[in-house]
């Protein structure tokens, strides 16, 4: 069972950055592709970011892709969202999740076996 904790979220005006963390404990860190979620009031939960085992490959959303960078740290179990250049409509609360490796770099919900519970971002115009 893998247990992860996501921080680093906060209010922020539309241009700032923000740094996510998520710790993972309770299993093989290296053993999981590792993803970013997020879901604003009203909406589905959507794909934001996935990394792979080894950090070698990454896919992103076409409304994050250049402004979020996801990457991962496996000596310290912590799998990372940078997000620059805010907008508004990033506005969410922020989930990470683990897959299986044998997923690969999945951009679907369903493929993810373990969730955080969440960390709230407030992006203000």
């Amino acid at each position: 069972q893998v247990q992860l904790l996501e921080s680093g979220g906060g209010l922020v005006q539309a241009g700032d950055s923000l740094r996510l963390s998520c710790l993972a404990s309770g299993g093989t860190f290296s053993s999981y592709g590792m993803g970013w979620f997020r879901q604003a009031p009203g909406r589905e939960r959507e794909f934001v970011a996935v990394i792979s085992t080894n950090g070698a490959n990454t896919r992103y959303s076409d409304s994050v892709k250049g402004r979020f960078t996801i990457s991962r740290d496996n000596a310290k179990n912590t799998v990372y969202l940078q997000m620059n250049s805010l907008k508004p409509e990033d506005t969410a609360v922020y989930y990470c999740a683990a897959a299986f490796a044998y997923r690969g770099t999945s951009i679907s919900r369903a493929n993810y076996a373990y969730w955080g519970q969440g960390t709230q971002v407030t992006v203000s115009s």
